[in-house]
């Protein structure tokens, strides 16, 4: 009987032990010559009982060559991924999961699992809850479980935030892809994202080109927040990791955009010590600056008053400090820039050319922390933290003491022996209502003072304030309310001699409130509408008496005012995986408002005092002068393979707001105008074509755009006018076009201990007379090159990671001089000498090239001391080239002088200690 038992147990168990060793001796026999690593897996797959769990993106540039005798599933892949960062792991059920960097951790139940779904047993993996933070340091390895288990068929809404560990800061930009499947999303400026996934278990990949891949592993049993906490200061990181994800040059549909976040800002020369945003983005093809010490600078052949420069939703008019060599910005509380030379958002408009936007920061919530900085030319300030769990502030101050500075300009400049000083003051709050409401708070102050000769002083400044609202209707709808004003204002002060003291100035003021709703339809369509108006109030010009002795008579350009008002709506429209479009319209609706009075003048005719026929009054809140009409963006994206995409795009603005000034660069004796009966809106329409590549596994970046431009109803101004304090600034305008046209070459790396860029561009800037125009056309009504056209423009930025603690950095820039009107003869006439100049902006003033170099120097590394501290220091104009400013001519001795302007015409050395804690 005993022995019939033990028959049967061996005849019962015996093939259950032959099936288990077969399950665990599986061996693979056969030649792979070129595999990719699917192909690999589903052979691996048909043969055995192993189930693969891995990212094909991340291992599809994997190629299997080997030969297999009777080898183990894990020798074979031990050999795969030698000298590789990829890992795997195998649990009892045969389930292998490939990871990168480290191996998951398999030590849970063992149970059978399908592609698309794990056992319930699965879900005791991490916590069951509808919102799951995950965070930790093994948070790539473990399986984390969102939502709650509920019937139903379909897709469900994953939700939450990209957050920094430790400070709960936001990451905007980073891309969350489901590589299965193919969905993506990307966080928005809070950091928040939304995607639709199917239930069961899915494998999730952050991205930030640049930077390392994240991923975390999810069992979805139905619709839950995720929030995804990434290493404090993951955002520095030097490492990073070579995907096949298209980056986010490739996959973006919009083209003409420059994004450069203040990481990589800092990595630039600083000018003088101060890291400058303005001058980061003018290192980048396609903007330009007429020169040394000019404020503004020109995008795609655009004068410098057709580009948009908004910080925190609000409008800054002068983007700079000291004639231009330092920006308005304090570089420590500016999270990143970015500038759209084509497609801009269709919220922004009023512009022709581009839109900068600087983002600033509002703080981060979990402890005080400041930095700073003290220079030989300025020191600076900054502080930001929580000011409770839900509110939290950023707020900074810089000044200077420059004046030792005009000792290295040229003789002779005029600026040498003057004085000047600038400040800025920033203040951001944000607080957190609940889960879907946030206020925002910001406001901003600069001024600008300085004095070239002992008489006069001249001064400027920016005023802005605004506040914002943002709320979250659901996962799919977002709303944002922001209103606010923006001041400018300019004067000139002169009162050493009492009979002659002025107090001369100017005032530029909006108030504007704004809308803007995004909605996401589904995974192809997301829609961005709203509306938004600006009333403008411009005192464009006034001159008052300095002193009771003065003999100078108060005067008063009218003041003016205008209501702009814009419904915007676009479509991000994913066709199918490889063709996006971004659609858009923006109707725009203006109107020139009294109280004003209106010169009338018979159609047909020069517009003189001698041809003015009358006035028209019109009371305060009339309409004078009605423009409206649409612009339209229209932007594709098609992705031939993962490394390359061409992309292509129109779009239209118009602007009624126009600089009045006969200089190339923007100066602080600029006014402003508005559109009215007599100066029609800027109207202007572009064309762009781009081809966009990587190389080297994504390392390398290289991208080729092309663009036509054509611009109506330009400024320009006739011979000998006055365009200071002038009441009827229509006699002493020309009305003009404009072309540009050019293409734009740019190499970039950005991975590595040697990083940087080179770019190229080449462009013209051409404007006549306008065909229609009454009167005498400049240069005979043909083609001439604007005041800023530079046909050839090269830079080049390198940087070196030495050290971990020593990054040298160098920059060379050349440039095409710029055009200029040269007198060319003369001749007598009616007894007396006359020059003969030439046509208008024929010649050029010589190329301007110049060389800087700079080192970054990091304190130690130690994590626990009062303070972390660097030094930069180097020098700027490295070669000691005379770049030409400008060239003017005076008349010595009945002989007329030619003379250059050069602005640093020698090396100037710069050093600043930097501190943050």
């Amino acid at each position: 009987m005993k022995q019939k038992l033990l028959f049967l147990l061996f005849v019962l168990i015996f093939p259950k032990l032959l099936s288990a060793q077969k399950i665990d001796q599986d061996r693979i026999s056969g030649t792979f010559f070129g595999y990719s690593f699917d192909r690999f897996v589903d052979k691996i797959e048909r043969e055995t009982s192993y189930v693969f769990y891995y990212d094909q993106e991340q291992l599809a540039q994997i190629k299997v060559s080997l030969v297999a005798d009777e080898h183990t599933v894990e020798q074979l892949l031990r050999s795969v991924f030698q000298d590789t960062d990829f890992k795997f792991a195998i649990d009892s059920q045969k389930r292998i999961f490939i990871t990168q960097g480290k191996a998951m951790r398999v030590r849970f139940p063992a149970l059978a699992v399908s592609k698309d779904t794990l056992s319930p047993v699965a879900d005791t993996l991490s916590p069951r809850a509808e919102e799951v933070d995950s965070r930790g340091d093994y948070a790539e390895n473990r399986i984390w479980t969102v939502g709650q288990r509920a019937s139903g068929a379909g897709d469900v809404k994953i939700e939450g935030r990209v957050l920094l560990e430790g400070k709960n800061e936001a990451v905007q930009g980073m891309s969350v892809v489901e590589p299965v499947t193919g969905k993506v999303t990307m966080t928005d400026e809070n950091g928040y994202y939304t995607l639709a996934l199917p239930r069961g278990l899915q494998h999730i990949r952050l991205q930030r080109f640049g930077l390392p891949v994240v991923q975390r592993h999810v069992n979805i049993l139905g619709p839950g927040t995720l929030n995804i906490y990434l290493e404090e200061d993951y955002l520095s990181l030097g490492e990073v990791v070579v995907t096949s994800e298209q980056p986010k040059n490739i996959s973006q549909v919009n083209m003409g955009s420059v994004e450069l976040d203040i990481n990589t800002i800092k990595k630039l020369p600083a000018v003088l010590g101060e890291v400058d945003v303005i001058r980061a983005i003018l290192s980048t093809p396609g903007v330009k600056t007429v020169g040394e010490a000019s404020v503004g600078f020109n995008v795609r052949g655009g004068a410098a008053d057709q580009n948009l420069i908004m910080y925190n939703d609000a409008t800054i008019f002068n983007p700079a400090h000291m004639f231009g060599i330092f920006s308005a910005f304090n570089s420590d509380l500016v999270e990143g820039v970015e500038l759209y030379k084509a497609g801009a958002p269709m919220e922004y408009g009023g512009r022709l050319s581009s839109v900068l936007e600087v983002k600033g920061k509002y703080g981060n919530q979990e402890k005080i922390q400041g930095s700073g900085g003290i220079g030989l030319l300025t020191s600076r300030f900054s502080i930001d933290g929580p000011v409770s769990s839900k509110t939290t502030f950023a707020a900074g101050i810089r000044a200077t003491y420059s004046d030792w500075l005009l000792g290295f300009l040229e003789e002779g400049s005029g600026f040498n022996n003057g004085r000047a000083s600038f400040y800025d003051a920033n203040l951001s709050i944000q607080h957190e209502i609940d889960s879907k409401n946030s206020l925002r708070l910001n406001a901003y102050q600069s001024g600008d003072s300085f004095r070239f000769e002992r008489d006069t002083t001249f001064s400027y400044s920016n005023q802005n304030f605004n506040v914002g609202w943002t709320h979250r209707f659901n996962e799919d709808f977002t709303g944002d309310f922001v209103i606010g004003q923006d001041l400018y204002s300019f004067g000139i002060e002169s009162n050493l001699m009492p009979e002659n003291a002025f107090d001369f100035g100017f005032n530029l003021g909006q108030i504007h409130a704004k809308g803007k709703f995004d909605y996401r339809l589904s995974d192809s369509h997301q829609f961005t509408f709203g509306i938004g108006a600006v009333h403008f109030d411009l005192e464009p010009g006034f001159i008052r008496p300095g002193t009771e002795e003065s003999t100078i008579a108060r005067s008063d350009v009218s003041r003016e005012r205008a209501l702009e008002t814009a419904l915007f709506f676009g479509d991000k429209w994913e066709v199918n995986n490889r063709l996006s479009v971004d659609l858009g319209v923006r109707y725009v609706m203006y109107q020139f408002l009294g109280p004003t009075t209106v010169n009338l003048y018979p159609e047909g005719v020069l517009k003189t005092a001698e041809t003015q026929t009358g006035t028209e009054v019109f009371e305060g809140g009339q309409i004078a002068q009605n423009y409206h009409g649409p612009e339209f963006r229209v932007f594709g994206r098609y992705i031939l393979n993962n490394s390359t995409s061409l992309k292509a795009g129109f779009n239209n603005s118009r602007q009624h707001l126009h600089m009045v000034t006969n200089t190339a660069a923007i100066s602080p004796t600029d006014t402003w105008k508005l559109s009215d009966p007599h100066l029609r809106p800027q109207l202007g329409q572009q064309v762009t074509l781009g081809l966009f590549k990587n190389l080297k596994k994504n390392t390398l970046e290289v991208s080729t755009e092309v663009y036509y431009r054509t611009m109506e109803n330009l400024l320009d101004y006739r011979s000998g006018a006055s365009l200071i304090l002038n009441d009827n600034i229509e006699r002493d305008v020309i009305r003009s076009e404009g072309k540009a046209y050019g293409m734009e070459f740019m190499i970039k790396k950005d991975v590595g201990r040697l990083n940087g860029w080179l770019s190229y561009t080449y462009s013209r800037s051409l404007i006549r007379s306008a065909p229609d125009e009454i009167g005498q056309k400049i240069n005979n009504g043909n083609w001439y090159a604007n005041n800023f056209d530079q046909p050839h423009d090269a830079l080049l930025f390198l940087t070196y990671e030495l050290t971990k603690r020593v990054s040298p950095s160098i920059n060379a820039n050349y440039s095409t001089g710029r055009p200029i009107t040269l007198p060319i003869a003369k001749f007598s006439y009616q007894g007396a000498e006359r020059i003969f100049f030439s046509d208008r902006n024929a010649h050029r003033i010589p190329d301007y090239f110049r060389v800087d170099f700079s080192v970054n120097i990091e304190g130690n590394h130690k994590s626990k001391k009062l303070a972390h501290s660097s030094w930069s220091l180097g020098i700027y104009n490295v070669l000691g080239r005379s770049n030409p400013y400008s060239a003017y001519f005076v008349p010595v001795n009945s002989v007329l002088q030619g003379y250059q302007l050069s602005i640093f015409a020698q090396p100037i050395p710069f050093v600043t200690y930097n501190f943050k804690f």
